[in-house]
């Protein structure tokens, strides 16, 4: 059964940093990509960051570029996203997110129950 958990969220304050943490099981962790999403409240999806199956290759939105930073553990079987110099409008649920091949645009098939970010002062 292919399981993902997500943690490391919670409330923090503009500016601050919060490094979210995904592990896994249930699958070969080091044949796929992953990717995080993320959903404010009242809004849609949206793809933030995904890293290729070895992690050595990695892809941010727009939205986070030079903010995040995504990586990937095969040996802990775990992908982290490390979220700096935070904005309100950062705040969402954190999705990890399984690929189904070894790149982040290859399609998504698994994913966690999210880890809830809220940036406030």
């Amino acid at each position: 059964e292919v399981q993902l958990v997500e943690s490391g969220g919670g409330l923090v304050q503009p500016g601050g940093s919060l490094r979210l943490s995904c592990t896994v099981s249930g699958f070969t962790f080091s044949r796929h990509a992953m990717s995080w999403v993320r959903q404010a409240p009242g809004k849609g999806l949206e793809w933030v960051s995904g890293i290729s199956n070895g992690g050595g290759s990695m892809s941010y939105s727009d939205s986070v570029k030079g903010r995040f930073t995504i990586s990937k553990d095969n040996d802990k079987n775990t992908v982290y996203l490390q979220l700096n110099s935070l904005k309100t409008e950062d705040t969402a649920m954190y999705y990890c997110v399984k690929e189904i091949g070894r790149w982040w645009d290859d399609g998504m098939d698994y994913w966690g129950k999210g880890t809830l970010v809220t940036i406030s002062s």
